[in-house]
């Protein structure tokens, strides 16, 4: 696949740019500031930060990230899954964690785009991502219910526990709250698909959420002032960075960065299949890593791509870039022109529209497909994931998942099969092939899989039988790789066939494969007039070898002097 740069990504999309591309990526970045907007207030709160916080994310990742953006359809923000992460370090160092830790982040995310290194990124299992998140969903839902029911309850040692403490009491629902947020809820669950392209449903809950709250003058928890500028008073400096907790900020950093990583380039596969517009990840982790290192320093919070918003974007007809960059305009006009109104939007209808995208975020679809069809190995591991991700720390779940995620890929790739055959004379005669034996002294072995440490067992094993054989010949065009404990098994092989007089050849041998057998001197050891380009070519030239050798036999033998025997005395 082509890699594009910047500069060539907007030369190709703005080349034929005109009035009525425009006009689409103005409806669609409107559309998409509509979506955004209740989700930035949401997940700025939902961060452990404040609703501005939430939205300056948004203005500034739209900008930044937008037009950095390694694809025309990508629209960055806080998302749900970061507020999940930074929940826990803002209740454990502050809100100058959060900061820090976005910006580590950045940094992090920065440096793998720049070692072109995107593609590692996405070598995670579909099973270990939907277990994450899941866990995730379930996180954010868990921490939305005190807000939902109007209360204050202590915080417990993970989500899991969290969740369970609900059901020992002690405490009071607020019925007001209640309402309010079940109306956000009603109104997102049934408001009409026609509508929602032209005004969400979040945002309809919330207005209505907001009027209700405004009218009745009931006493729930608001948002509270919403500052009309991107700089807010607090945020990241030189001054504020907690130099001594750096250490302590350096492994959720890592997990931010990952799902920032992550959740980018789902969300560009997603585009991508929905635009046929390939997406450039290493572009997009550079400007993943430059909006979330600047970020902080402006008081918001970490951000990634987001799906949803980036789906609404293609289906409302967006073209470019622009598309993000008026989104970000229209929320800062919003922040400017309406912060007093959202001011007055109550934490209970936040709640309701989070709890909601919490459960939209499962990938149901994947769930039901993996559990209907009892992809067993798919079930374990989305299982283990989820319940590690809601009962330990989020760092230590990404950890775990990363190991079933190794674990899973090295028992994929281990998977070498050996299946060794006699050679079948009547298939290569009818092939035009004449063979003047029946070839019984020779076997091929076709080898399917990668040779490497984890599959030396299944090799070693294979030939640990193979006595009554003159000619082993090894069909290697299904082994992509090869490596050092490979080679050793190979040379292991060779050696012992030698030392029995037998001969070890091999067939079509693919280039990369050939290329670390001669670094090793394998090539020299077994002999280069050994190597064939197909199974059938070595059969015949090991048929007459042995054919030769047998004469030779024979010859010796016949021109052997005849002893007469010596006379027994009488």
């Amino acid at each position: 696949m082509q890699r594009l740069s910047l500069l060539a990504l907007w030369r190709r999309e703005f080349s034929n740019y005109n009035a009525g591309k425009f006009r689409q990526d103005l409806m669609a970045g409107l559309t998409v500031a509509a979506v955004a907007l209740p989700l930035a207030l949401a997940f700025g709160v939902a961060s452990g930060a404040t609703a501005a916080a939430g939205l300056v994310t948004a203005i500034l990742a739209g900008l930044i990230i937008g037009a950095l953006s390694g694809a025309p359809y990508q629209i960055s923000g806080p998302t749900g899954a970061m507020s999940a992460v930074l929940i826990v370090i803002a209740q454990r160092v502050g809100v100058e964690g959060v900061w820090m830790t976005g910006l580590i982040a950045g940094v992090i995310i920065l440096v793998i785009g720049l070692l072109r290194m995107g593609r590692f990124v996405a070598f995670i299992p579909s099973s270990v991502i939907s277990g994450f998140t899941s866990g995730i969903a379930f996180i954010i839902f868990v921490g939305q219910i005190d807000n939902f029911l109007g209360v204050h309850t202590e915080g417990g040692e993970s989500a899991a526990f969290k969740f369970l403490g609900y059901f020992r009491g002690g405490f009071t629902p607020e019925w007001t709250a209640i309402v309010i947020g079940l109306v956000v809820v009603a109104i997102m669950l049934f408001w009409p698909a026609r509508l929602g392209r032209y005004a969400p449903g979040s945002l309809i809950g919330i207005i209505v959420a907001t009027l209700i709250a405004v009218v009745t003058g009931w006493p729930v928890e608001h948002i509270g002032d919403i500052p009309r500028t991107i700089l807010l008073d607090q945020r990241l400096t030189f001054d504020t960075i907690p130099w001594d907790r750096i250490d302590e900020l350096f492994i959720p950093a890592m997990s931010v960065a990952a799902l920032g990583a992550v959740e980018s380039l789902l969300c560009g596969a997603v585009g991508s299949k929905m635009t046929g517009i390939r997406l450039q990840a290493n572009q997009e982790l550079i400007a993943q890593g430059i909006g979330n290192i600047v970020i902080p320093f402006f008081g918001g919070v970490p951000a990634t791509a987001a799906i949803a918003r980036t789906s609404v974007g293609i289906k409302s007809g967006g073209q470019t870039r622009m598309m993000s960059i008026i989104h970000a305009l229209a929320l800062l006009a919003a922040a400017l022109l309406f912060a007093p109104v959202i001011a007055l939007a109550p934490l209970t209808a936040l709640a309701g529209v989070l709890m909601v995208t919490a459960v939209r975020m499962n990938e149901w679809d994947a769930i039901h497909f993996m559990f209907s069809h009892r992809f067993k190995t798919g079930v374990v591991t989305f299982l283990i994931t989820f319940l590690a991700t809601i009962t330990l720390d989020l760092t230590q779940a990404i950890i775990i998942g990363g190991i079933i995620s190794a674990g899973i890929f090295i028992n994929q790739v281990a998977n070498l099969e050996v299946d060794i055959r006699g050679v079948d004379v009547e298939r290569m005669r009818a092939r035009g092939m004449e063979l003047k034996t029946d070839c019984k002294y020779i076997r091929v072995a076709f080898l399917t899989g990668p040779l490497f440490f984890a599959a030396t067992n299944t090799f070693n094993e294979a030939f640990a039988h193979e006595e009554d054989v003159d000619t082993l010949i090894l069909s290697m065009r299904a082994v992509p790789l090869i490596d050092l404990s490979g080679i050793e098994a190979l040379h292991s092989l060779h050696d012992t066939l030698a030392a029995q007089g037998k001969t070890l050849m091999l067939a079509a041998v693919q280039p990369k494969v050939m290329r670390m057998l001669e670094r090793a001197g394998l090539d020299e050891a077994i002999g280069k007039e050994n190597f064939f380009w197909s199974a059938d070519r070595a059969i015949l030239v090991a048929e007459a070898r042995y054919e030769h050798r047998q004469a030779q036999t024979v010859n010796e033998i016949e021109s052997a002097p005849v002893v007469e025997p010596m006379a027994m005395p009488i």
